[in-house]
This record gives structure tokens, sequence and C-alpha cells, in this order.
């Protein structure tokens, strides 16, 4: 039996990267997969891609109403979620914090944080419910190390994985699995746009050093399983090699 037979999730940030490999994953272990995003002509593709075991359901992760109104048409199209992979998370603006753009930079939080409110917060009351779920943020090292130009990034996946800890503590005794992921750098149009800036030591990596999107995507199918259950509460590193060598990532 496939590893997620039966089982239903939601996934922010779907359209392209560790959100796009994360939903064909899924898909090919036996969930059936509701696709968040802003881009609906990406999540439409990505749907008839992977047939009728996935649904586009576009919305705007800043938007709690847009995100609680996805919720309720993948109840209607699937069931409820039982899990929730919060990936949705924007880089920009990339700037010195003098010069950054006030409505960008609380944008970049909204996104990165309250985004990441919203998904907990739309799928919990009906999880909390049944005594189960899995909900699972992808984090940052950005998350715990200050970097220039990334202010506002990294005040946002700072506040993430903090909301993700608290998640945890409120819910776990009530039968909630609540982790998170850092993947370390991953081949997706967001290192294309570091590189092009030249702003901290992250633009200067050699793309040789960046994970295809696939390994975040088995790390997060690894964590919704039984396996994972001893790390509840904590930020797992995909650059942990010891984790890698679990998975059987290598290369």
């Amino acid at each position: 039996m496939a590893e997620l037979e039966g089982r239903i999730a939601l996934i922010t940030g779907a359209g392209r990267g560790i959100g796009a490999a994360t939903a064909r994953l899924f898909v090919a272990e036996g969930a059936r997969v509701g696709l968040v995003g802003r881009n609906a002509a990406q999540l439409v593709e990505l749907a008839a891609e992977l047939g009728p075991n996935a649904h586009a359901l576009p919305c705007d992760v800043a938007e709690f109403g847009q995100v609680s109104a996805a919720v309720d048409r993948l109840a209607a199209v699937f069931g409820a979620p039982d899990i929730l992979i919060n990936n949705a998370g924007v880089v920009d603006p990339i700037a010195p914090l003098a010069d950054s753009d006030p409505a960008d930079w609380a944008a970049s939080v909204t996104i990165n944080l309250t985004g990441v409110y919203n998904g907990m917060r739309a799928v919990l009351p009906e999880m909390l419910a049944r005594g189960a779920g899995t909900i699972l943020t992808v984090s940052s090292g950005a998350a715990h190390n200050p970097l220039e130009g990334w202010s506002a990034y990294c005040s946002g996946k700072a506040g993430a994985a903090m909301l993700t800890r608290a998640c945890d503590l409120e819910n776990r005794q009530k039968g909630i699995r609540v982790m998170g992921l850092s993947p370390g750098t991953v081949r997706t149009e967001m290192q294309v746009r570091i590189r092009a800036s030249g702003i901290n030591r992250v633009s200067q990596l050699d793309p040789s050093v960046h994970v295809p999107p696939e390994w975040p995507a088995r790390a997060l199918l690894w964590m919704c399983g039984p396996e994972a259950h001893v790390h509840l509460g904590e930020e797992l590193a995909l650059r942990d090699e010891g984790l890698r060598a679990r998975l059987g990532l290598t290369g």
C-alpha cells in the first residue's frame, strides 16, 4: 500500500518548486491533494498533469477568507484535509533595511508568517474534532540566522518557526502532529532570484550545492509517517547528513 493511501493533503505554494514536487510525490503515494497558490494557471496545469487526485485551489494565503474557502472547496471535492503543508513563501524584498519599501516588507511578512497562521487556523478545527492531523511548516535557516538584505524574510520565517512550536504546544496532546522542515538551499526559482540580487553569501553559492526540490518533498512525506513521531514539535534540517541517510538522499 502507498504511504499516503486514503489521506487528504492541502499544499500551499504548490505551483512550483518544493510545493509542486511534494504534490507529485504525495499523489504518487496515494494521497488526494489540494493545490493552493496565487498562480491559477500553474495550479490548473499541475492538476491536469496529476489527474483526478489533485485539485487546483487558487487563493492568496495572505487572506484568511480565501484560505478558509479553499479548505471548504477541498472538503467538498475530496474531504477535509488531514495533512497541511505550509510551504508558500517569498524572499522579496531583497534590500537593506534602510532602503526597503515598507509596503513590500509588510507584504512579505504577511505571506511568510500570517500565511502559515491562516493555513493552521483554517484546518485545525476539523482536525481537532477528529483528534488527528498533521501540520508541517517549510522553514529556513534564515529563521535562525540573520542575513544581509533579508530582514523581511528572516523575520517572517523566524515568526513561522515559533508559530509552529506554539501550534505543537497547544495541540500535540489533542492528536495533532506538528513539525517544521528546514530544507537548506533548494534548486528553485527563488534561488535564481537570490543569485541575481548579489546580496549576502547565499547569492554567491555555486548552484551545484542546491538540492533538488524532490529531496524536501521526500522529507515531508517521511514526516507524515509514524517514524517521525519522535520529532514532534521539532524543526528538522535537511542539511543533517543523518537525516539524509535515513531518507536515502545522496548525491
